[in-house]
């Protein structure tokens, strides 16, 4: 039971991180297997090593990089051979997003191959359940729904527009939405008013956790409460098909990260982003 009663918080160990990860995991394994379906000139693949997933999405891809490192079985000098390689045959820089509680050996590793620090990130969770409803403030003339199987490009473009203001990251965003949207273990929601789309979002499911991810809002329609509105759809359908738990990743401090928590995510634990030397 978290300290305001609520009981929305889980205790952060082992257990915890590992399902949150291979959810990640596998959402990201999803969504390399649609891009190389969907653009299979792109070279998109993936390896397990160790339990952990190496990815390769193109050289400018933020999924291009592993999960789960030392998470699942102590990380050997072999390994690591074996990822580095991967990553170097694609041309492509080598990352490795690690949390605080895989195995020591990850560490040990990584600073004797001179890896440095680069990023940090909140992994933050909650338990869910068919009924719950979101802590908000909303226009009642949002709704929220499941796109249609014929309305994935309606989806991407809507996803793109939220990031209109910054033209070459939009074009990145259009990209990466299309290739969502046609992913096998997740579902794309879209949130509308007068029929009108303004907000998108997507959510994976895997081992009983719901990823939500990829949630942006067209400038026009912001400040309704879109996006709270999308979150409640999601929580609430995950809920119904089998979570019980939920988790969202966010930059340490940020909004999105303050949201989360006004709605009973809580800090699992920051993860820290290491780069390969060039």
């Amino acid at each position: 039971m978290d300290p305001d009663g609520t009981g929305t918080y889980t205790l952060a160990d082992l257990t915890l991180a590992r399902r949150l990860e291979r959810a990640e995991g596998r959402s990201n394994v999803d969504f390399v297997e649609a891009r190389a379906r969907v653009l299979p000139e792109s070279g998109a693949e993936w390896i397990e090593v160790a339990g952990a997933y190496a990815m390769f999405d193109g050289t400018r891809s933020p999924l291009t990089q592993t999960f789960g490192l030392g998470m699942f079985e102590p990380l050997m000098p072999a390994h690591l051979d074996e990822i580095e390689r991967f990553f170097r045959e694609h041309g492509a820089p080598v990352f490795h997003e690690v949390s605080p509680l895989a195995d020591p050996s990850v560490l040990a590793l990584l600073n004797d191959r001179l890896y440095r620090p680069i990023e940090l990130t909140s992994v933050m969770s909650r338990r869910i359940s068919p009924d719950m409803r979101a802590r908000m403030d909303r226009s009642p003339r949002i709704r929220v729904r499941v796109i249609n199987p014929d309305e994935h490009v309606m989806w991407a473009r809507t996803a793109a527009e939220g990031w209109s203001e910054t033209p070459e990251l939009a074009d990145f965003t259009l990209s990466l939405a299309e290739t969502s949207a046609k992913r096998h273990n997740a579902v794309s929601f879209i949130a509308e008013i007068e029929d009108q789309p303004i907000a998108a979002a997507a959510l994976s499911l895997d081992g009983g956790v719901a990823l939500l991810a990829g949630a942006s809002t067209v400038p026009a329609g912001r400040k309704q409460g879109a996006q709270l509105a999308l979150l409640e759809g999601r929580l609430q359908y995950a809920a119904s098909h089998g979570c019980d738990l939920a988790m969202m990743c966010a930059q340490p401090g940020s909004a999105s990260q303050r949201n989360a928590e006004r709605q009973g995510f809580r800090i699992a634990y920051t993860r820290i982003k290491w780069a390969g030397r060039r």
